[in-house]
């Protein structure tokens, strides 16, 4: 059990690391966040029966804890650009999340809300709206709505 969760780990980490990054902006935060995300998957993973891909299994738990983290957290998250070398984290699969390295684009997204931020980054990570629903427990069409209203609210905060 522990090496299957070791490799799932170390194949999906940029799963993790996306997250923290979207959601901490100092290394300390990220890493911290990071053990916390850990520690829930080592924590959920005999629960883990295959009913869903394994990375959309990963995402909810990752997302649900940093959500959580951040209403615990008393200060209000800083506006951080974040480089390429610093986001560049390994993933499986193609990735959108090269937009994210648009100055203009990244501070647009900090600006919006944890839940937002979320659906916004599945969307950007090119996920379904089928899997974007399963991670956030909404329904595939209150996925496409809310998906809809963010990129509006980001282009006009981009002024497109």
């Amino acid at each position: 059990m522990e090496k299957e969760f070791l490799k799932s780990v170390n194949e999906h980490q940029g799963i993790l690391f996306k997250i923290c990054r979207m959601y901490c902006t100092d290394n300390d935060d990220v890493n911290d966040l990071f053990q916390d995300m850990l520690l829930q998957l080592w924590q959920a993973w005999p629960s883990f029966k295959g009913a869903s891909k394994l990375t959309t299994w990963m995402y909810r738990i990752c997302l649900n804890t940093a959500i959580a983290r951040l209403r615990k957290s008393s200060r209000s998250p800083a506006v951080q650009i974040l480089t390429e070398a610093q986001y560049g984290m390994p993933d499986a699969g193609p990735q959108r999340l090269d937009i994210l390295f648009d100055s203009e684009l990244q501070v647009a997204i900090d600006s919006l809300s944890r839940i937002d931020k979320a659906l916004i980054m599945l969307y950007l990570d090119e996920k379904s709206y089928k899997e974007i629903a399963e991670i956030m427990d909404m329904t595939e069409s209150n996925v496409g709505v809310k998906l809809n209203r963010i990129k509006n609210k980001l282009k006009e905060r981009m002024g497109a």
